[in-house]
């Protein structure tokens, strides 16, 4: 057996086992890659080397952009954003049977396309409508699992952190404005699921519904929101025209959402040292998390690792659909035990050459990918959704895994169609190279 098999083996032994004992993933993943290291480094250069990729992995333009949407994001969650938004959703269509089901699911389409984060729609969405949606009695546990699953949908509808993500660890195959465009097309088919889905349940459960509002009152809310709205055209249209890099359009989204909190008269200047604190925390983990896992994919580099996965796959499975069906319940799997961030940064080295190798795209199969990983974030024993959708509705996560289960059925349909269909994804970025 050769050394770099085994240090493979050693690192996912050492990974998994410090996953299950609870230890945080950054830490994980840092204390694996060094360990395994040393199976084929002395001490001294085996800790200078890890130092040295993981400074160089977060030295890149292209990540200032994540920092900048973190803080919109929590301005936003700060500003009264989510309010307007929610308030919109509720007159376009409350005065359905089980109305707030598809008030969570289009709000959280919304607020995920100007905020850029699952756990921020999670967390303010289920913030508003929770006890709403108990006073009405909507089932806690399923009220829940809608809040957890629709939330995923702000990941692939741009802008999304870790698009950006993916674009890096694609190392230039993936442009961020193509897989911007490429997410709008399977993040609406996501969310368009989830209202069939919700629709089916609130006939079946005859879930109540709100009075239909006054075209008058429907304007009014329509005008509250669509400054909010906007910013996803003004950031995301900026950069798919070239008007400005996506970490500049970070920027921008950071000043607009800033300028249109304080016009909502939400929060004060005052404010803005918690805010920023807040943010600050979250970019450390984030960045220290990108660090590691740039490390670990340079280890994967340096024992050929993605070159002896994709013989073997190559060698073993002839047929395309064989192969992407094995790398998707690879990925599924890995993201029920992984972050979505490190696993994105260490797997996108190891498939993409193989699955161009088949003739995908990198843009399609970065979307294939950040949907897959949306999965796990739903799911235990690592789901931050999960905790953060159950915290959120005052509901055990043990009641939230039975009625989550028809919403992961049809996130699993969904990521078969884009994965299999591919232009769901490749459609705009098509028209726009025309």
């Amino acid at each position: 057996m050769s050394v770099a098999i085994i240090g493979v083996i050693t690192l996912f032994v050492i990974l998994f086992a410090l996953l299950l004992l609870k230890v945080p993933v950054s830490y994980s993943v840092g204390i694996a890659t060094i360990i395994t290291l040393l199976i084929s480094l002395p001490v001294l250069p085996a800790i200078t080397t890890i130092t040295q990729q993981m400074t160089t992995g977060i030295d890149s333009f292209a990540l200032l952009a994540i920092p900048f949407f973190i803080l919109a994001g929590d301005i936003m969650n700060s500003g009264g954003i989510a309010n307007r938004l929610i308030n919109f959703s509720k007159s376009l269509v409350g005065s359905f049977p089980g109305g707030l089901l598809y008030v969570n699911i289009i709000s959280a389409m919304f607020f995920g396309a100007v905020s850029g984060s699952a756990a921020a729609s999670a967390s303010a969405i289920g913030g508003v409508l929770a006890k709403r949606m108990e006073k009405e009695n909507y089932p806690k546990p399923f009220s829940a699992a809608l809040n957890i699953t629709s939330s995923t949908v702000g990941l692939i509808i741009p802008p999304s952190n870790v698009l950006i993500v993916f674009a890096l660890a694609s190392a230039g195959a993936a442009s961020v404005e193509a897989l911007f465009l490429a997410g709008y097309l399977p993040g609406i088919l996501l969310g368009f699921s989830f209202i069939v889905l919700a629709a089916i349940v609130a006939v079946r459960k005859k879930f109540p519904k709100e009075e239909r509002v006054s075209f008058k009152q429907l304007w009014n809310d329509f005008r509250k929101a669509i400054l909010s709205i906007l910013m996803i055209i003004v950031v995301v249209g900026g950069i798919v025209f070239g008007v400005f890099t996506a970490t500049e359009g970070a920027v921008i989204a950071v000043i607009y959402a800033l300028v249109l909190s304080l016009f909502y008269k939400e929060i004060q200047v005052k404010d803005l040292g918690k805010i920023i604190i807040k943010s600050s925390k979250t970019v450390a983990v984030v960045m220290f998390l990108i660090s590691t896992s740039m490390a670990l994919s340079w280890l994967f580099a340096y024992n050929e690792i993605p070159q002896l996965i994709s013989e073997f796959m190559l060698t073993n499975f002839d047929s395309p659909i064989m192969m992407l069906l094995a790398i998707n319940l690879t990925l599924l799997i890995v993201g029920t035990f992984m972050d979505m961030t490190p696993a994105v940064l260490i797997f996108t080295p190891i498939f993409l050459p193989i699955v161009t190798e088949i003739g995908l795209d990198p843009v399609h199969f970065g979307i294939v990918m950040v949907l897959n990983l949306c999965i796990g974030l739903c799911t235990p024993p690592v789901g931050t959704l999960l905790f953060i959708g159950s915290g959120v509705a005052g509901v055990e996560v043990s009641k939230v895994v039975k009625p989550l289960l028809p919403f992961l059925g049809v996130m699993i349909l969904v990521l078969l169609l884009v994965t299999f269909i591919p232009q769901i994804s490749m459609f705009l970025p098509g028209l726009f190279e025309k």
